[in-house]
Formats: C-alpha cells, sequence, structure tokens
C-alpha cells in the first residue's frame, strides 16, 4: 500500500501550470458570454452580480496564492495514458478535472446550494472548462503535462507547458476581447453538434494532438511551431465557451 501511494504521489504531483493564461481563460468566459440565452443571463447575473464569466475565470488560478484552497490544486488536469480511457486510468486521490466539472455540473443543476456555493461552483466550472479544452492538461506522459519538456520559445526559455498556456497566446498582443472576437463564428449546427459532446469528449479530444504536440525538433520553437499549432489554440478556446455556454443554458435558461 505503501508503494501504491508513493507511486500516486510521484505520478500525480501537484505542481501543473495554469492553462491558457489570463488572455485565453478570459477569452473563453468571453465567447461563452454571447452564446448564453437571455434567461440565462438573466439567472447568472443575480448569482454573480456584476462580475462577467471573463473576469470570474481566473479565479481558481487566482487562489493557488491561499492555501485554504490547496485542496483544489489537482482539479485542473488528468492524466490518461495513450491507449487507456478514462475509465481505465489510475485515479488522482485528490481529484482531477473531469471528476470535478462532472460533480460541479451534478451540483448546479440541483438547483440546492447555498449563493456562496453555487458562485463558487460557477467560478470553478467557468476555469475547468477552459483548462480541460488546453492540450497539455489531459496528461499522457511522465512529465508532469509537458512542464519538465524544456524548450526555448523566441531564444527565451520557456517549457511546453507554458507555450501552450500563454506564449502562442500573449505573442498575438491580443486582448482578451480581441482575441475572442478573432476567433471563428460556429453555425447553429456547429454549435449544437459542441455542445452534445461530454466532458469525457472533451479530454479525449486533446488526445489526439499528442503527436503534434509533443513533434517539437531540436526544442527551439517559434514562427514554425505556432504556424502548425496555433490554430488549434484558437479552435480549442471557441470549443470551451461554446461549451461553457451550452451547459450555462442547461442549468440556468430553460
Amino acid at each position: 500500500m505503501k508503494t501504491f501511494i508513493t507511486i500516486l504521489t510521484l505520478v500525480f504531483t501537484t505542481t501543473y501550470c495554469y492553462s491558457w493564461g489570463p488572455t485565453g481563460h478570459r477569452a473563453v468566459g468571453k465567447v461563452a458570454e454571447q452564446h448564453l440565452n437571455k434567461k440565462a443571463q438573466k439567472a447568472l447575473q443575480q448569482v454573480m452580480g456584476q462580475e462577467s464569466l471573463a473576469m470570474a475565470s481566473t479565479w481558481m488560478d487566482e487562489i493557488r496564492a491561499d492555501s485554504t484552497y490547496d485542496y483544489m490544486v489537482d482539479w485542473h488536469w488528468v492524466t490518461i495514458p495513450d491507449n487507456q480511457t478514462y475509465d481505465q486510468s489510475l485515479k488522482n486521490p485528490h481529484g482531477d478535472v473531469i471528476q470535478t466539472l462532472e460533480r460541479v455540473i451534478k451540483e448546479l443543476k440541483s438547483h440546492t446550494l447555498s449563493k456562496q456555493d453555487e458562485l463558487q461552483r460557477i467560478k470553478i466550472l467557468i476555469h475547468l472548462v477552459g483548462d480541460i479544452h488546453q492540450p497539455m492538461h489531459v496528461g499522457g506522459r511522465d512529465d508532469r503535462g509537458g512542464n519538465d519538456v524544456k524548450v526555448s520559445w523566441f531564444k527565451t526559455d520557456s517549457n511546453l507547458h507554458r507555450v501552450w498556456d500563454s506564449d502562442m497566446i500573449d505573442d498575438t498582443k491580443l486582448s482578451y476581447t480581441e482575441f475572442a472576437e478573432s476567433l471563428y463564428k460556429p453555425t447553429e449546427t456547429e454549435i449544437a453538434t459542441l455542445q452534445k459532446a461530454t466532458v469525457r469528449d472533451w479530454a479525449n479530444e486533446n488526445m489526439t494532438y499528442r503527436n503534434q504536440v509533443y513533434d517539437i525538433g531540436n526544442g527551439k520553437l517559434g514562427y514554425a511551431y505556432s504556424y502548425k499549432n496555433f490554430h488549434i489554440v484558437r479552435q480549442r478556446v471557441m470549443q470551451a465557451g461554446v461549451r461553457l455556454a451550452g451547459i450555462l443554458n442547461e442549468i440556468y435558461g430553460k
């Protein structure tokens, strides 16, 4: 048993980085705001006041400075090895992004939470829908979601996780509103298809990008790597926003 616990501690280390960074997360929130129906907008305003989905999206990263919330650290990511499903994979005893999202959605749908707990669950939902769409947050290797893969980004030291979190997005020099506005606008049919996918489907989508993500050559990354991969970043941020809106409409907009 001690050996098993030690292995879990090594595999599920709690030092994954933030995902998307503030610009990416807020863009997810902004996209979601554009797809909320009026009933959901009104209900969310009653719970959140004047705080937008975009600004609430970074709460789970901001609270990392407060040890009171250390129990949430592992909720940002999940490990699913290649050729395994989530059900087959070794589970983190502290929780993961899939488990947490499924639980939080169920809790919000119950409409039995106190206003304080409801607000917290909404903020968790907003953030983790963004997280699970970042390819490095569904890890499959023993490299802490790419944190241990040291690379340079335009001759500046970085790591593969950070490249996907923020380096590619930050290099656009766009605000979160500008970045959100620049994303592809899906049709109603495409929106419906995106919103039918489950939390586990979202995680499985990330696994299809692994070979491309890790195709880093000598590790000196820049224009060529961004050219090959930035469309994935843009697509995942858009998908996260549309799907977040779908969940919130289902909870509050009926």
